[in-house]
């Protein structure tokens, strides 16, 4: 790899890292964003006869929205770190 394509490939961990970040810290308006939407969604097709296991509770939303968001940061650290090794 030559040393533009080093750069791009840090700049896109750097923007990941970023992402990550800002789900661990919105994690409880994302988390109760999506789950408005998933509750209407399961509304609709349990009107139309669909069933499918409850949608998870609140609490349980934001645990899985802030581990999903710690979870990209530490994938992204780890990019960065060996990028900067090799």
């Amino acid at each position: 790899m030559g040393p533009h394509l080093d750069s791009e490939v840090m700049i896109v961990d750097i923007a990941r890292l970023l992402l990550g970040l800002l789900v661990m810290l919105f994690h409880r308006p994302l988390a109760n964003f999506i789950m408005a939407r998933e509750r209407a969604l399961d509304r609709i097709l349990r009107a139309r006869g669909v069933r499918f296991p409850e949608p998870p509770s609140e609490c349980m939303a934001h645990n899985i929205y802030f581990g999903l968001g710690a979870f990209i940061c530490v994938i992204s650290m780890a990019r960065l770190w060996f990028s900067l090794q090799a």
